[in-house]
């Protein structure tokens, strides 16, 4: 306790340029919480570190504005190293996209925003003892639920996501969603701060609540029956189509040619997923391709697979990043739009003051118009399905159309090449399983690159193709669980835990609410 006791004065004597790096170390080691690594004391530690930083601005001139500049910095840090794939998508098309490598530095540094925006509301509302503890959590994570949706939203890396190497933690999303998983993992994180002040109640009891909760969820996937819908088999084709030689003209066949080799592979299945933009062409205006087509629908299969879309009316040529069902027996196919488009990868936000300065989308071809909203599709012999367009899997509550009957699984078609050859794909993945423990319900994903892989409504990873490799996956699909208490209720569970988290700061000490010179 007593190395504890000088580490915690060290960290808070820590002032002026030397905090504001040690607040970029900490958030910087903090990434290693997440996908691939996985090493969530990472995480914990560097939220305690944050708190004696800014308890140590707490004494000094202008409190709040030095929180808003250690949690800039400590979230600058967290998103450079936990983004680092960013830069990927500029390498893909240098010739076009490689002179805008420097401006991949405002997404890590705009989405620290947020966090500079917590810490100083956290500053103006600090006091002493463990009531600072729920404050820090209660700014932190209502920040994080901001991040997920203002400017259309960038949920990517919240802080539950550090528990990805423990499936049984991640089931209490189940309860109460990621952005409540969120908080109770910040709050656990702030509270050790609580050591360097001998003071080890709070931190022991959210040890012991964390253990319930590893309790609750071993529990949960222990009586979670195996059980598969009958008479319904997944093939997951991943083709793995480098980003770079999707659109070659003269590569076109090949890939298509890939596409069919992989689907027609032996084994008995009912429905084949391609991935997102799987044929590098619109699919619909494409006879011959329809017409190989027709032949697994002739068998009795169904097809899915992502594929640009294009309208012609009065108002010109309208683009969207689509999904095409093709039902066996032929017709006409249903088709899905993607409602959560990219940023800069899918159209251009701003359009007429960054196109001034030469700055442009980094996908290939027109920007996309934006579809409705989450549709259920007719997939039978399987259970009716929702689609998903890559990284509209990252949205807690966003996956399903609330207005309409509940979907019996969730298809994600993405194209992960985007994100680069290691982090990337596996945060992506994880998302998706925290998707179906949110809402009680299987995921068929097809990826380009990989990583291709069907998860049960538990989260588990039934099957999966390794990233950057060609291949199929087939796998039963598995069958949904009753709604969850997060699929009812939504995020009213996290706001009634902000709600819970703030009483409880009220309770633990006087608010020191900031006078306006010290600001």
């Amino acid at each position: 306790m007593s190395f504890l006791a000088r580490t915690g004065d060290w960290i808070r004597g820590a002032g002026g340029r030397r905090g504001f790096l040690l607040a970029f170390a900490a958030g910087a080691v903090s990434a290693c919480g997440f996908a691939p690594l996985q090493f969530f004391p990472a995480l914990l530690v560097g939220y305690a570190v944050l708190v004696l930083l800014l308890d140590g601005a707490d004494g000094g001139p202008k409190p709040v504005r030095r929180g808003a500049a250690l949690g800039w910095a400590f979230f600058f840090g967290q998103f450079l190293v936990g983004l680092h794939w960013i830069v990927y998508p500029f390498l893909i098309y240098p010739d076009a996209n490689l002179w805008q490598l420097p401006f991949a530095l405002f997404l890590p540094a705009g989405l620290a925003l947020f966090g500079a925006l917590a810490a100083s509301l956290a500053m103006y509302f600090w006091q002493d003892g463990s009531g600072r503890i729920f404050i820090f959590a209660v700014m932190l994570a209502a920040s994080e639920w901001l991040r997920g949706h203002i400017f259309t939203g960038f949920p990517w890396n919240l802080s539950a996501y550090g528990w990805g190497a423990s499936l049984a933690l991640l089931q209490s999303a189940g309860l109460v969603g990621a952005y409540g998983l969120s908080l109770l993992t910040i709050l656990f994180g702030a509270s050790l701060a609580e050591l360097a002040a001998r003071r080890w109640q709070l931190p022991a009891a959210m040890l012991l609540l964390f253990a319930a909760l590893w309790g609750f969820g071993a529990w949960r996937l222990s009586a979670a029956p195996i059980e598969n819908v009958p008479g319904v088999s997944i093939r997951l084709a991943q083709p793995n189509i480098p980003q770079a030689e999707k659109y070659v003209r003269r590569l076109i066949l090949r890939n298509w040619q890939r596409l069919i080799t992989l689907s027609t592979r032996p084994g008995q299945v009912t429905h084949i997923v391609w991935p997102e933009a799987a044929t590098g062409f619109p699919v619909a205006r494409a006879a011959g391709a329809l017409d190989q087509i027709g032949l697994f629908t002739a068998r009795g299969q169904t097809l899915i697979t992502g594929s640009d879309r294009f309208i012609r009316d009065a108002k010109g040529l309208t683009a969207y990043n689509s999904l095409y069902l093709f039902a066996p027996g032929g017709g006409l196919p249903q088709t899905y739009d993607k409602f959560h488009l990219v940023p800069f990868g899918e159209y251009l936000p701003l359009t007429g003051l960054l196109s001034s300065i030469g700055l442009s989308q980094l996908a290939v071809g027109p920007g996309f118009s934006a579809g409705d909203h989450p549709h259920v599709l007719d997939a039978r012999p399987a259970p009716p399905v929702t689609p998903l367009i890559c990284y509209e899997v990252i949205f807690p509550h966003a996956v399903t159309d609330p207005k309409a009957p509940r979907p019996g699984w969730l298809v994600n078609i993405t194209d992960d090449s985007w994100f680069g050859p290691w982090a990337g794909p596996h945060q992506h993945l994880l998302s998706a399983q925290v998707r179906a423990i949110e809402e009680g319900l299987p995921i068929a994903r097809a990826a380009n690159t990989g990583i291709s892989a069907m998860i049960d409504a538990n989260g588990r990873v039934r099957a999966r193709l390794a990233l950057n490799s060609m291949g199929v996956v087939d796998a039963p699909l598995p069958r949904a669980l009753a709604p969850t208490l997060y699929a009812r209720f939504g995020d009213l569970l996290f706001l009634a835990l902000l709600v819970a988290a703030a009483a409880a700061a009220s309770g633990l000490g006087s608010v020191k609410l900031r006078a306006k010179e010290r600001n």
